[in-house]
């Protein structure tokens, strides 16, 4: 009897080439793929609910798979754990019938890191986006004010992505959080972490929101640029792309 199994994974996108499984290359797909079959005793095929790029994390990724497999849910992690290293399967659950994680996903919280020094810190890289100056607070939660709604964000998407004729998505809400701390050599850091929420996000489309947060909050960029963007439709409206590195999948809402 086939059965259909849903999985929440958090990976460090670091030594990947994504999320989607590609020949040749180290993928988080091909390696839970590879380490799902050896637990399950065949064959196993992941539908992921979003396709990271090369180099981004995840806090929560989601994926479903389905087969005739014996093996309780609650098990799962456990055996795939023992067989994976920058990759943890937390939770696996038996999920109804027809269950997609990606097509039955109704929104996805990502969260983006940016941490600013004098001299940053190089063991930091991966993980955050490295500035020499905090960005500016106050005029980062006037500008992300301004995206909040439904609106046609194609200034705030780069081509490349799959099954994006329509641009128009829904962010219910954007959260800009500033705190000190230490990097890994303990000097003094300024962190911001930026969370974004929405229905659904195209190509890049987070990571441009963050790059033009930031130059905002630089101020490089004015906050009438925001309204600017979403008007004229154009790419070089917006801001720049931030670092992959940055990047986390935080949440994915059914």
């Amino acid at each position: 009897m086939s059965r259909n199994v849903h999985i929440t994974v958090e990976y460090d996108g670091s030594a990947f080439r994504g999320w989607q499984a590609q020949p040749g290359s180290r993928t988080v797909q091909g390696v839970l793929e590879q380490a799902l079959s050896r637990v399950c005793g065949e064959d196993i095929r992941l539908n992921g609910a979003s396709r990271t790029d090369a180099g981004v994390h995840a806090l929560g990724q989601s994926a479903s798979f389905t087969g005739n497999f014996g093996i309780p849910a609650g098990r799962i992690p456990i055996a795939a754990n023992d067989l994976l290293d920058d990759v943890r399967v937390t939770v696996a659950d038996d999920a109804p019938e027809g269950f997609h994680a990606r097509f039955d996903a109704r929104g996805k919280t990502y969260l983006y890191r940016i941490a600013a020094s004098r001299e940053p810190d190089i063991f930091l890289r991966n993980y955050r986006y490295l500035l020499n100056e905090s960005p500016d607070k106050g005029k980062m939660e006037e500008a992300s004010a301004r995206l909040v709604g439904t609106y046609d964000f194609a200034a705030f998407r780069t081509m490349g992505g799959a099954g994006q004729g329509d641009t128009v998505r829904t962010i219910t809400e954007i959260g800009i959080e500033q705190h000190d701390a230490t990097d890994t050599k303990g000097g003094p850091i300024r962190e911001t972490d930026i969370r974004v929420s929405g229905d659904g996000f195209m190509y890049n489309m987070v990571r441009i929101i963050a790059g033009t947060l930031v130059e905002i909050g630089l101020g490089s960029r004015g906050l009438e640029s925001v309204a600017a963007a979403i008007r004229s439709k154009e790419r070089a409206d917006a801001g720049h792309r931030a670092p992959a590195a940055g990047l986390y999948l935080e949440t994915v809402y059914y």
